[in-house]
């Protein structure tokens, strides 16, 4: 997903741009301001944590554009996290999306499930059937 600031700074372009460099498919691709509900469903495993109302609050301040990406054979988990680059901008690799344009940890331009379960979990709510 590219978050606020990424549509904010006229980035999603080159995010989707580097997603399909990498040979990765785009499967599914919707632009939109996140209600509160599906933003708090979304960070429901934060719930319990101080940060979570600043998570909710920043994924509902403006359009986001979530998406459905698929790899080959199995990794697009791997792939992707390459992408995207560390979650800290401080550690984010050159060349990653983070490492390349986000300068605060808190606003980090996108976000990527981490497993095949989150994804899951995560599509569910993004694209319901």
């Amino acid at each position: 997903m590219c978050k606020p600031d990424a549509v904010e700074r006229g980035l999603v372009g080159e995010i989707v741009s580097r997603i399909e460099r990498k040979g990765l498919v785009i499967k599914e691709m919707d632009m939109r301001i996140p209600s509160v509900a599906l933003a708090e469903a979304h960070y429901e495993e934060h719930a319990d944590k101080p940060f979570y109302r600043e998570l909710v609050d920043f994924l509902t301040r403006g359009p986001v554009v979530a998406m459905v990406i698929e790899g080959p054979d199995g990794n697009t988990f791997s792939l992707m996290r390459m992408l995207i680059g560390k979650t800290n901008v401080d550690d984010a690799q050159p060349g990653s999306i983070r490492g390349d344009f986000a300068t605060i940890t808190n606003e980090n331009l996108v976000h990527g499930s981490d497993a095949h379960e989150s994804a899951v979990r995560e599509i569910a709510l993004w694209f319901p059937a």
